[in-house]
């Protein structure tokens, strides 16, 4: 324990351009978050990351402010008959496992290969979740947008509601009725990996949208309910680690929580399959940049040479990378909503002028 206590001294000092950056990226995140119901950490982790915030430090500051935004959120996307709550508690329940084990696993790697080695863990998690979840989302996202027949229930969910094992659950809202014990795993891998790398959601709405069988509307609504769950259990034990920078953790909420709101009002303008889009189109740019990351942790474990100058080159293009995450995602999003508001308030117009 001594030596967790040692890396949570080592916070960064904040300057005015790092605290707007992070004010942006909470706003961004928040945004996303409230669109696709991903805790929006697959930003905010490696966007404070690439500040020179330890790995550990931003996984539990960014868990820290999850729980507020996605109460917000899911408030929010509940007015509007999107959230699942029986849904969400019954996938939160098993989460709640998934974080504690999550926790025990990071802290092992910590102790084990100290912050570079926990920095690569998390980096490397980053990149290879991102780059399969999000490639075959976009593959699913391309298809639905080419059929007229909108989005459809997965044959793997079709075969997994079929199968009788006691107690079998309906859920209204979602539409479905499936078995208690096909949910626990979506639960538990979705707990583990927000308590590792804090990117719960980017199992969490693909496991409920491709594994149980429901649509992507109510499962990104549904998720920000299982965070709010998630984001508290996990904030009280990586509390008592002392690895929670409350700075840190209040800028980016003061950003998210702007953000959020006005996310889960841009999804009720848009098409189903343009919430997969964002998704996976900031998914597999995050996933570059994360990349470009690891060679440095690498050379710091001693596992490669990496000459100083590289470094400082794939650090830059790095955070570059990121920002045009931040700035893709944004502009998808915003523009989609402007776009379909735009089309239905030109609908009321045309009649209006008809029954004049």
């Amino acid at each position: 324990m001594h030596d967790i206590a040692h890396e949570a001294v080592n916070f960064i000092d904040l300057n005015l351009i790092y605290v707007i950056f992070l004010f942006v990226v909470g706003f961004i995140g928040g945004l996303v978050s409230g669109f696709i119901g991903s805790g929006g950490a697959f930003v905010l982790t490696p966007g404070m990351m690439s500040l020179g915030v330890p790995g550990t430090v931003a996984v539990a500051s960014n868990m820290c402010h999850k729980f507020p935004k996605a109460m917000v959120g899911a408030y929010k996307r509940y007015k509007y008959g999107q959230v699942d709550l029986k849904l969400g508690i019954v996938i939160a329940l098993s989460a709640g496992v998934g974080v504690q084990i999550g926790i025990k696993l990071q802290n092992f790697i910590l102790e084990t290969w100290g912050q570079a080695g926990s920095n690569l863990y998390v980096s490397f998690s980053f990149v290879a979740i991102l780059l399969i979840v999000g490639s075959y989302v976009l593959y699913d996202a391309w298809n639905i947008s080419k059929s007229t027949g909108g989005e459809k229930v997965s044959s793997i969910a079709k075969k997994l509601q079929s199968i009788n094992l006691p107690p079998m659950i309906h859920f209204k809202t979602a539409n479905m009725t499936i078995s208690l014990w096909i949910t626990v795993p979506v639960g538990l891998a979705t707990g583990m990996l927000a308590a590792t790398i804090a990117v719960g959601g980017f199992i969490g709405v693909p496991g409920m949208i491709y594994v149980l069988g429901v649509s992507s509307l109510i499962a990104s609504a549904t998720e920000l309910v299982v965070a709010f769950f998630m984001g508290f259990a996990g904030s009280v034990n990586w509390g008592l680690h002392g690895m929670i920078d409350i700075r840190l953790t209040l800028i980016i909420l003061a950003g998210s929580l702007l953000g959020v709101q006005l996310g889960a009002i841009g999804t009720t303008y848009v098409k189903e399959y343009m919430i997969k889009i964002v998704m996976a189109t900031i998914m597999l740019m995050v996933a570059v940049s994360r990349a470009l990351a690891i060679p440095e942790y690498l050379n710091e474990l001693g596992l490669v040479s990496v000459k100083p100058a590289v470094i400082s080159i794939l650090g830059k293009v790095s955070f570059v990378t990121m920002c045009l995450a931040l700035a893709v995602g944004a502009i998808i999003i915003l523009g989609s909503m402007w776009k379909a508001r735009k089309a239905v308030y030109e609908d009321v117009e045309e009649e209006a002028y008809a029954e004049a």
